[in-house]
């Protein structure tokens, strides 16, 4: 790789515009895939079955491939703790997964989720995203040519995640998320930490909260 080709970003992966947090789907195909320890094998066997129980085959495929998209982001370890933990914990998890599967996502957790968060900015809106969006363009050919309908469907599923993780009110006011030990353990072990997704005064690098 030449250093013309170092500096050009990565393109972000823009396809999540099925279903929103998935926490329902992924806790019905986490036992499946810690059966098998195949992704492919856990989206064929949930699509031949209709695992998720979606009205047509159609979405049946396109919600069964993006939930294992967005847990094949988990390690072995973090599937088998959707199991254990509560539906809250399991949210969290499911977000996580969202922002390492597309970085776009997790780029905004970070910048803007948390930055405002931290700051003690109270609420979350719209324009937010769209002012983060535009600033992204800048970069991201892919962000400058995507059409409006296509960024309005984005920029609502991201905030039903965010509504379905619990991190905004119906107002559209950011609500800290109260991490477990366990949860925040697994988050951290990654570098750098996950917890950098999250609107939480816990530090980043480490499991226990200021």
């Amino acid at each position: 790789m030449n250093d013309a080709q170092a500096t050009v970003p990565r393109r972000y992966a823009l396809s999540f515009t099925t279903g929103a947090l998935l926490v329902r789907e992924g806790a019905l195909l986490a036992p499946v895939y810690l059966e098998r320890r195949n992704w492919e094998q856990v989206r064929d066997e949930a699509v031949e079955g209709n695992l998720l129980q979606a009205r047509t085959y159609r979405t049946g495929v396109r919600l069964v491939r993006e939930t294992v998209k967005r847990l094949s982001a988990l390690t072995d370890d973090e599937v088998e703790l959707l199991g254990e933990v509560t539906a809250s914990e399991r949210g969290f998890l499911m977000w996580a997964a969202a922002c390492r599967r597309y970085e776009l996502i997790g780029e905004f957790a970070e910048e803007v989720l948390r930055e405002r968060f931290l700051l003690l900015a109270s609420s979350l809106g719209y324009d937010d995203f769209d002012s983060f969006v535009r600033t992204k363009a800048l970069w991201h050919e892919e962000l400058a040519a995507i059409k409006d309908s296509t960024l309005q469907k984005l920029r609502s599923n991201v905030f039903k995640m965010l509504h379905e993780a619990e991190f905004l009110s119906e107002a559209g006011n950011i609500m800290p998320a109260v991490l477990s030990e366990r949860v925040a353990a697994a988050l951290s072990a990654r570098m750098p930490s996950d917890l950098r997704f999250f609107p939480t005064p816990q530090v980043v690098g480490q499991g226990a909260a200021l």
